[in-house]
């Protein structure tokens, strides 16, 4: 049959190909490097899942946190004062640690003292934590909240791409919601992969783009610099609730923890991921401070939400593009995360199984892109409802939940200082989530007057 044809030579080029053994585990201590000598792991399951190098590891991380949220940093600045720069650097460090103790809550010690990989998932260490309580429920709870999340951040993408490319093609009567069917088209193929190495090859991609906007708009604000003469930060951050804003949009911007249990399950190294962890969050923190403090330095007072309009057309146009192939490239990353937990749960099933036909797997995945694609067309105040959204389930996964797992999976096995640590992010991520939640119910509340 034809379509049989088609669909093998999208999966011989999209679907899950021939696995690498694992070479290592994760360290015995949790946030230093692999020292231990022991032999690889094998993954269990029928097919093994395809093996990405630490390279390629690296570049999914760093499409995660140098996302479109890099474009209102300076604005947070300006918002935050010397506060802000303090909050920058803290959230790279706080992230990464969060990222690590949440994959260490995937291992527990053998007889011998080895770290063994007992757990797939974030609904795993959950389910773990929350089974004398309510078994199956803190599960059931982390992916709806995961899902949420990552369909939101898709939609953010759509919605973007779709308002990007009305700009880039001014020159045609196109409008917002003739681009998002557009960018639907292209996005299609999203549906067919199966295999993280295309999500990693895209990611690459996306990195560069980033890259590229990056050092275009510092590249800008050097040639610039004589304007910079009396012109600093605040000691102090006036507005409360811009600052409470600010601090919200540095840490979400950080935000990858969704993706590290099966990028960490993966790598055809896993000794690799702490210090992949550290590497690529000092690079983001570098270049995000970098590109937020010559901003500010370079507008001053006039640095406005979204750093591109402040520049001149010419400069602004070719970011926009620059940004509509990033929206585009970012897209796959958290559309397969979001359907592979869709798939796992609703069909029951792990994907590396052969259990599900490809037929299952295509409608779930087209399902998923086709609500995604009418909520961008439909769902009123989207910025608002991204809003609330992120300091809810932003701040749950990100902060509050690896910190809060971590104390009750190793409570026996930390330190007191690391103790002392977990509390500290945990009653950082409660204030996150609770003061976002109010000041997105607020403007909510005068958006919905106003109208």
């Amino acid at each position: 049959m034809p379509h049989r044809r088609v669909e093998s030579l999208w999966m011989k080029h999209f679907g899950a190909g021939d696995a690498d053994e694992s070479q290592g585990l994760v360290p015995r201590d949790e946030l230093a490097e692999c020292r231990c000598d022991s032999p690889p792991e094998e993954d269990s399951g029928p097919l093994q899942r395809p093996k990405i190098s630490t390279w390629e590891a690296g570049w999914n991380i760093t499409n995660a946190i140098q996302g479109l949220f890099v474009l209102g940093l300076p604005f947070a600045l300006h918002q935050s004062g010397y506060v802000g720069l303090i909050v920058m650097i803290s959230a790279a460090l706080i992230c990464s640690y969060t990222g690590k103790i949440l994959v260490s809550c995937l291992y527990e010690e053998d007889e011998s003292g080895r770290p063994v990989r007992v757990r797939n998932t974030y609904e795993d260490i959950a389910d773990a934590c929350c089974g004398n309580i309510c078994p199956g429920v803190g599960g059931k709870l982390v992916n709806a909240a995961q899902v949420v999340e990552l369909t939101m951040t898709c939609l953010l993408y759509l919605v973007v791409g779709s308002n990007l490319m009305c700009h880039s093609l001014f020159f045609l009567p196109v409008t917002p919601a003739t681009c998002s069917v557009i960018n639907f088209l292209i996005l299609l193929p999203c549906m067919l992969i199966r295999d993280l190495r295309v999500v990693s090859r895209l990611s690459f991609l996306c990195s560069l783009a980033q890259f590229l906007i990056t050092f275009i708009v510092i590249g800008y604000c050097l040639g610039q610099s004589a304007r910079w003469a009396g012109r600093g930060l605040s000691a102090v951050a006036v507005d409360f609730d811009g600052f409470q804003v600010s601090v919200g949009v540095i840490i979400f911007s950080y935000t990858s923890q969704i993706y590290l249990p099966p990028l960490e399950e993966s790598m055809a190294d896993r000794r690799d991921f702490s210090r992949m962890m550290d590497c690529t969050h000092a690079l983001a923190c570098v270049l995000k401070t970098a590109f937020s403090l010559l901003a500010f330095l370079t507008w001053g007072e006039q640095t406005k939400e979204v750093i591109t309009d402040n520049l001149p057309v010419a400069v602004s146009m070719m970011v926009n593009v620059c940004l509509l192939v990033k929206a585009l490239l970012s897209y796959p990353l958290p559309f397969y995360a979001a359907a592979e937990i869709l798939q796992n749960s609703v069909l029951k099933t792990d994907t590396s199984s052969g259990d599900v036909t490809e037929r299952q797997t295509l409608l779930l995945r087209a399902s998923l892109l086709v609500l995604i694609l009418v909520m961008s067309l439909y769902v009123p105040h989207f910025s608002l409802l991204m809003g609330l959204t992120g300091s809810v389930t932003g701040a749950l996964i990100t902060l509050m939940l690896p910190a809060l797992f971590h104390l009750q999976l190793k409570w026996t096995q930390l330190h007191m200082r690391h103790k002392l640590l977990d509390v500290m992010i945990l009653l950082l991520g409660c204030f996150c989530s609770i003061s976002g939640l109010i000041c997105s119910i607020k403007r909510i509340i005068t958006a919905f007057g106003d109208k």
